[in-house]
């Protein structure tokens, strides 16, 4: 009996033994099966973050100069989780005034540019890329893009070059178009006039103007006309037009009415070639551009 009782006690001690070491054993393969559930959903998160195609940030770029049609094209790209998320086309013109977008959505362009742009645009954000994009003539013209016959070259270009300088930001202006001019005709009978054209917080234009009391010329057309001669009536360097250029690509490339300095007799050192007084500029330009 004593040897009987021996035997089912071994038998119950190797019976738990079994229950407690199969729990344990799958215990072990459940946690095994989850990790990898996690780790994998972590990398692939942080994948997707770390290793996307593009850094986060916005990107810009701006054409240098402004193209016979008179306008100058820039490009805007948000990048958020390596990808581009938001693409944005658009234009200032050289006399300033609306973008390019806003003219054509206003009704003003003759053309619905703003909606063929916003084709473009989302084209690339489909694909976050333009490299399959093509073109069917030299002058940038695509078949890639339903519904878009505008020559869409510059988008590339200026996308490209975004990409490849890398974030900088928004500008420091409030978008929009600005203007504002002198209260009163000078003695010259001229009262100067400026306007800005501002997209992502940059001047993308500048215009500084004049209208007169006696004529219908604005005073950029009057000095291109010869109706306001410095050269030869004052012995200057170079006609108003030309130095009023030199005014606006400084401000453009510098972003910065601040950079101009001015001595007691409002002329400055600060643009090479520039012989006239510039206080009107810079008065002017301080008024009608908005800071953030």
């Amino acid at each position: 009996m004593r040897k009987l009782l021996s035997v089912m006690l071994v038998l119950v001690m190797a019976s738990s033994l079994f229950i407690g070491c199969s729990s344990n054993t799958e215990t072990t393969a459940a946690a095994t099966t989850a990790a990898p559930e996690t780790t994998t959903s972590a990398a692939t998160e942080a994948t997707t973050v770390t290793d996307g195609a593009y850094a986060d940030g916005v990107y810009f770029a701006s054409q240098p100069t402004f193209g016979d049609t008179g306008w100058k094209y820039v490009v805007t790209l948000v990048v958020e989780g390596g990808k581009i998320v938001s693409a944005d086309w658009n234009g200032g013109n050289v006399a300033g005034g609306k973008d390019k977008k806003t003219l054509s959505a206003d009704g003003e362009y003759g053309m619905d540019w703003h909606l063929q742009a916003k084709a473009v645009e989302d084209y690339l954000i489909e694909n976050q890329s333009l490299e399959n994009l093509n073109y069917t003539d030299e002058e940038g013209h695509t078949d890639s893009v339903a519904g878009v016959s505008i020559h869409v070259k510059e988008f590339d270009e200026l996308v490209t070059e975004a990409l490849a300088q890398g974030p900088v930001g928004y500008g420091k202006y409030v978008d929009g178009a600005f203007y504002a001019e002198q209260a009163e005709y000078g003695d010259s009978g001229w009262k100067d006039t400026f306007s800005a054209t501002v997209i992502s917080g940059y001047i993308v234009s500048a215009s500084w103007n004049g209208i007169s009391e006696s004529t219908d010329k604005d005073k950029k057309t009057a000095s291109m006309d010869g109706d306001y001669p410095m050269v030869a009536n004052g012995g200057a360097s170079s006609e108003w037009y030309e130095q009023a250029a030199m005014m606006e690509d400084f401000l453009i490339q510098t972003q910065s009415v601040d950079a101009i300095t001015m001595d007691a007799s409002t002329h400055t050192d600060t643009v090479a070639g520039v012989t006239i007084s510039v206080a009107s500029f810079v008065e002017l330009a301080t008024e009608a551009l908005q800071l953030r």
